[in-house]
């Protein structure tokens, strides 16, 4: 009987293989979708053989950004594309050059949210794929409100984008973070615009005005259902409230924490380790994609210039405050990034909890905010928000702020 059932699943195993072979994956460009309330969500896929020859590399493309997904795997005719950061995945049946099944994101215990994903390989166009022209070019600054579907909410913005015929890219800054990398086209008078980073999906249209004044009116819609409505009018001067300047330490607090790494060994301020050094604070969470941004740069910045006397450390506010649940994201974190400084699980991902978790400051607006203290101890800077190399020169100007202030507290 043994033998028996040994044959049969070594039969099915050989069956199972000849048809994986008979119908592989084609490697290359794919041209993936997602259904959204607001219509097509497009992005773009890299798919190619991991070195390993049982699994396969994948980059998800907004524009410029290739977004690394975790090694995909390819059974019985079903790719599976994992985002482990973000507990979501892609499961799609390919058949030849096109493949369909759902994008799904883990919600709560083995809840799930899941949306219809569809891909055809060889296909590179964002939203159209002909030379349609566009018939205005939106390059340059537009101060931007969001609306709630109720109006009662409004959230001020500055987009900036750089159209090349009828290609456009660019992102939407806010004072508490960005867009990331935002890509899509103009068609006629219609601005279309989408990202996919595995945790967010965001897609954006609109019509431009006719007449002298530049406008824009659009819907944004982000995920499955969450719609608001936008308007932007072309302004070269388009500024936001200055991101120093939104959380400060209370008068008369002294900042301070006191937190468990994911081995449970507590981590405070006043350690050895932090004793002399400029000192880096992330606020952060591992499901924030600005905040996935902001590690990419502190990440391979702190490897750099840790010899200086600089330290970081990362308080993550995480969708739970269990240990066992939040400290495995937080290891995937720090693997993903390679991150050789502290990640401690400071609590939930509310900005009020943030706030009483770190009674010192006057409130948490963003994640992720950074918070900059001397040799001393003494705060010196607090920056709310992260803006994130889809940002082009405002990347730059952050990136050139920090290592010019990180400089100037080290000579002190």
């Amino acid at each position: 009987m043994n033998k028996l059932l040994l044959l049969l699943s070594l039969a099915t195993f050989s069956t199972a293989c000849t048809a994986q072979s008979e119908k592989p994956l084609t490697a290359g460009t794919w041209r993936a979708t997602v259904k959204t309330a607001g219509g097509e969500l497009p992005f773009g896929l890299d798919i190619q053989p991991g070195a390993d020859k049982q699994t396969f590399t994948v980059h998800a493309v907004n524009g410029k950004e290739r977004l690394p997904m975790d090694a995909a795997t390819y059974r019985n005719d079903t790719l599976r594309i994992p985002m482990s950061l973000f507990e979501s995945e892609i499961i799609a049946r390919v058949e030849g050059k096109t493949m369909r099944g759902i994008w799904r994101r883990r919600r709560t215990g083995n809840e799930y949210q899941s949306i219809p994903f569809e891909a055809q390989h060889g296909l590179n166009y964002r939203f159209t794929p002909d030379g349609r022209a566009a018939s205005v070019d939106l390059t340059g600054k537009w101060a931007t409100t969001f609306r709630s579907t109720t109006g009662t909410d409004t959230t001020a913005a500055v987009g900036v984008f750089e159209q090349q015929g009828n290609t456009i890219t660019g992102t939407f800054l806010t004072p508490t973070g960005d867009y990331r990398y935002l890509a899509g086209n103009v068609v006629g008078d219609s601005l279309l615009l989408s990202c996919f980073d595995g945790s967010h999906l965001f897609l954006f249209k609109a019509k431009a005005g006719r007449g002298p004044n530049r406008t824009l009116t659009g819907t944004f819609n982000s995920g499955p259902t969450y719609a608001e409505t936008w308007t932007a009018r072309f302004d070269p001067n388009a500024s936001l409230p200055d991101p120093a300047l939104l959380t400060f330490v209370k008068p008369g607090q002294k900042f301070s924490f006191s937190f468990p790494d994911p081995a449970n060994k507590l981590v405070s301020l006043t350690d050895d380790r932090f004793k002399g050094k400029v000192t880096v604070v992330q606020i952060l969470g591992s499901w924030c994609p600005n905040c996935m941004d902001e590690t990419n740069f502190l990440s391979p910045w702190y490897q750099k210039n840790r010899s200086r006397g600089v330290e970081v450390v990362g308080l993550a506010f995480e969708k739970s405050a269990v240990m066992a649940e939040s400290g495995p994201r937080i290891q995937r974190m720090k693997e993903r990034f390679g991150i050789q400084y502290p990640v401690l699980l400071a609590g939930t991902n509310d900005k009020v909890e943030a706030a009483k978790a770190l009674p010192a400051l006057n409130r948490v607006v963003a994640f992720p905010t950074t918070i900059i203290l001397d040799k001393k101890g003494q705060v010196r800077h607090i920056h709310t928000g992260f803006s994130g190399p889809g940002t082009g020169v405002y990347y730059d100007q952050f990136v050139d702020e920090f290592n010019g202030l990180i400089t100037k507290l080290l000579a002190e």
